[in-house]
Order: C-alpha cells, then sequence, then structure tokens
C-alpha cells in the first residue's frame, strides 16, 4: 500500500457484488475510490457461493442427464465422474470471473487495497494486512462486508461438520449426506449431490422446506428430489451431531421419537449471519439493530451521514443482485443524485430442478396488502419447446391487478425460469398489463412464449389450452 492511499474520496469495505459495483459506479461518477477486501475480489459469491455452486449443479445435471438419454433415443457408454476434475472446472469458472472483476477495478481507476478494514472512527479506518497496520481517511464509506453460514452451536464446523463452502470444495464424491436445513441453499447443493448419486437426507425444522415458495412449485421439487433417493424430514429438531471414526452421527427428535441418522458429511445450512460484529460500527457511530443488521435510510445511508451500507448486512432478502442494485444507489447518492432503493420487484431463483423464479407479489401477498387480483398458470407441458425438451413439468404464474390487469407478481417453475423471470421482472418494473404481454411477439419455438401464452390467459382468451 503506497502513501497514495493515506485519503481517498469514498472508501467501499468488502469486494463482492454489492462492494465491487459500488466502487466501480462511485468511481464512474468522478470519486476517487479505495476498495478494501480481506479475502478475494468477488467476494462470496464469485468464490465460494453463487457461482461455484452453480457450476457444480452444471455438473451433477449433465452427469445425471447422460445417464438418462432413452428417452431421446440415444445410448452413452458407462458415465464416470471424475471429481478433480469437476472442481477444477469450477475454479476455472470462479478465476475468470475474479479476475474479469479486477480488471473492471482497475480499469475504473479504482485502487484495490488486499487488508481487513476497521472503523477508527467516522472518517477513519485501518487496515491491517500481511504489509502491516495503515489509516486511510476517506469523506465517504461503503460498508458492503456481507454475511458467513450461521454456526449452532450444536453442531460446530470441522472435518465432517461443513458450511456450504466445505460443501462446494469435497475432494470426492461422499457416499452419504446429511443436510440440516431445507432453504434455498440447501435444497441447491442437495440436488447437485444426489445428481452424482449421493444418498442425501435433509433435515428441516419447520413444516416444509423452501419455506415462503408457493407450494405448488415446492411440491414439484420435492417429487424430483425424492425420484433421485433423496430423503426429507420436515419438523425434525436437531438436538446435535458428533464426529465418528468415518463420518458424522446426527440426534433428531422426528414426532416425538428420538432418531439418529448416519453419515460421511453433514452440511449446516441454516441461514447466513451478517458480518457488522468486528468492523468497528461502534467506533464509527453506525447503528444496528437486534439482528446485527445497519439500520439504512432508502438511499442506504446509516446513520452517520456520509457512512452507507449495502447487501446482506442491511434488512432485505440476502441475494447478491439486491447487493449489487443498492451498491449503485448508494454511490449515486454519494454523487449528489436523487436515486432511492425500490424493493417493489427483487426476483428470487432456487436454482433446484426444475428451476424456480419468483418476483413481485404471490396471490397470497397481494391479499394482505389489500389487492384484488386475477392469477393465470400455464403449464409447461402444453409448450412445443418444452416438450421437446422433455421437460415438461411446471408452470408460469402471472398475478396481475383485478380492476385493469397490470401485472403485479409472477411465479416460474421449470427449465430456464432463472432466465424467463427477467420479462416478468421488467413488466413489474415499467408498469406493464397483460395485454402488453400478449401482444408482444415471442419467437416460436421457445419457452418465452408461456409468458405470452399465460397473458392470453389472464385476458380471458388463451389460445394453446382450452380455458
Amino acid at each position: 500500500m503506497g502513501d497514495n492511499l493515506h485519503s481517498t474520496d469514498t472508501i467501499v469495505i468488502g469486494a463482492g457484488p454489492g462492494g465491487y459495483v459500488a466502487a466501480i459506479r462511485a468511481a464512474q461518477l468522478g470519486q476517487k475510490v479505495t476498495i478494501v477486501e480481506k479475502e478475494n475480489l468477488g467476494g462470496v459469491c464469485l468464490n465460494v457461493g453463487c457461482i461455484p455452486s452453480k457450476a457444480l449443479i452444471t455438473a451433477g445435471h449433465h452427469y445425471h442427464q447422460a445417464q438418462n438419454l432413452d428417452v431421446f433415443g440415444l445410448s452413452v457408454p458407462k458415465v464416470e465422474v471424475d471429481f478433480s476434475k469437476v472442481q477444477a472446472f469450477k475454479e476455472s469458472v470462479v478465476n475468470k470471473l475474479t479476475a474479469g472483476v479486477g480488471m473492471l477495478l482497475k480499469g475504473n481507476k479504482v485502487e484495490i487495497v488486499k487488508g481487513t478494514a476497521t472503523f477508527v472512527d467516522a472518517n477513519t479506518v485501518k487496515i491491517n494486512s500481511v504489509e502491516g497496520e495503515k489509516n486511510i481517511h476517506f469523506k465517504h464509506a461503503i460498508i458492503a462486508t456481507g454475511s458467513r453460514p450461521f454456526e449452532l452451536p450444536t453442531m460446530k464446523f470441522s472435518n465432517r461438520i461443513i458450511d456450504s463452502t466445505g460443501a462446494l470444495n469435497l475432494k470426492g464424491i461422499p457416499k452419504s449426506l446429511l443436510v440440516v436445513g431445507g432453504g434455498v441453499i440447501g435444497v441447491e447443493l442437495v440436488g447437485a449431490y444426489a445428481n452424482f448419486g449421493v444418498n442425501v437426507t435433509i433435515l428441516e425444522g419447520q413444516s416444509d422446506i423452501l419455506i415462503g415458495i408457493d407450494n405448488k412449485a415446492t411440491s414439484i421439487v420435492k417429487r424430483n428430489l425424492k425420484k433421485k433417493g433423496v430423503d426429507i424430514y420436515t419438523k425434525a429438531f436437531v438436538e446435535g451431531a458428533k464426529e465418528t471414526d468415518n463420518g458424522v452421527e446426527v440426534t433428531c427428535e422426528i414426532n416425538g421419537e428420538k432418531r439418529i441418522f448416519e453419515a460421511d458429511y453433514l452440511l449446516v445450512s441454516v441461514g447466513r449471519k451478517p458480518n457488522t460484529d468486528k468492523i468497528g460500527l461502534t467506533e464509527a457511530g453506525v447503528e444496528i439493530d437486534e439482528k446485527g443488521l445497519i439500520k439504512t435510510d432508502n438511499q442506504c445511508r446509516t446513520s452517520i451521514p456520509h457512512i452507507y451500507a449495502i447487501g446482506d448486512i442491511i434488512s432485505g432478502p440476502q441475494l447478491a443482485h439486491k447487493a449489487s442494485y443498492e451498491g449503485k444507489v448508494a454511490a449515486e447518492a454519494i454523487a449528489g443524485e436523487k436515486a432511492i432503493v425500490d424493493y417493489t420487484c427483487i426476483p428470487a431463483v432456487v436454482f433446484s430442478e426444475p428451476e424456480i423464479a419468483v418476483v413481485g407479489h404471490s396471490e397470497e401477498s397481494a391479499k394482505k396488502a389489500g389487492i384484488d387480483t386475477k392469477v393465470s398458470k400455464f403449464p409447461f407441458a402444453a409448450n412445443g419447446r418444452a416438450i421437446a425438451l422433455n421437460q415438461i413439468e411446471g408452470f408460469v404464474q402471472l398475478v396481475t391487478r383485478a380492476d385493469n390487469d397490470m401485472v403485479i407478481g409472477g411465479q416460474i417453475i421449470g427449465p430456464n425460469a432463472s432466465d424467463m423471470i427477467a420479462e416478468i421482472t421488467l413488466a413489474i418494473e415499467t408498469g406493464l398489463t397483460a395485454e402488453d404481454l400478449a401482444l408482444t411477439i415471442h419467437a416460436h419455438p421457445t419457452l418465452g412464449e408461456i409468458v405470452m401464452e399465460t397473458a392470453e390467459l389472464a385476458l380471458g382468451n388463451p389460445i394453446h389450452i382450452v380455458k
């Protein structure tokens, strides 16, 4: 670190999808920007989260698909897995993207500091690095320190009791895997390892997996997981876990009965904790709530007006794209622009099989908001492209206002749901109606046509299903 780093206009703490985007946007708006990262550029998302998990999920999907090609008239010799090469592929994906982030930051003249940042006061951070300590003075700060897996006292992380990072970095394919927690991260990793032939068991304390997502969608995911041999136990209260000579043993209560489960590894996936406890927020005067989340206004400004916070450390869903969005708003607010956050339509995706994607209002949330709605659902089974792909499970569902047909929500379960949700997100963001979607010519044969067909159903004149 050179002497030119003693002061900066804007310091960004954390180089994940919130931090690096905020730094780039701030630099584009004419600020002198310094970004501090204690580990790797790209943060959890690029290094041990969103990106590597999708690489592993893709590899598992291809392996499972290669074993089930009879329906297409194809016969493949025995498919074998070299898991070291799977991991090498995953790492190559990560390395390309993290290198790209470095190039983008440097290309926008953002100064990159490797080290741990702690607030000394409301205008100074102390950097601890291999090169020693140094203070950086700033006019503005954006805190983007992200979150870490929540560790339970009864299941401390170890060689066999692992978090999501550990699950992504296994050296070989285990014979069996126990997963405590049936949320998004747990279900995605369960799907990946089940595709590789691992004997997987989910232990979920609530009444269902993927709580908060449309029941009709989660039932399809559960059915597919069970087809692959996954055992799912709900209302399962895990009392503790211990390592054994060859694996791990979990004690659990289900329906009043004590059960003991054994596996090679235990993945604990019960949520994430905000990284706000060791960064000197008290010294900076920044207020947090009882959950450790930083309190912010609609420009991501904290209780100290020139300090901002974004991503997993503030309220709302812990999503990479939410953090990126907030990073832009914070950078623009610092530059004096009138940007404010608008959370009307943040899409959320589960990379399960099939994928689930939701945005805006569900039927239930619209009712709670006092909105009179119409809910229209069109099946993938009536779409030519889906039939040709042999992936006919699922549906597109639109939630529209009953009085003017404005699109206010959408739920998709099916192949490529993660990509298809963008059209519905845009429709909500721009105030489009079902008629706008229905009048938009969609290429044929594509999965995207299902959105158009659902809109026509909402208007009462569907073509490819009988009303």
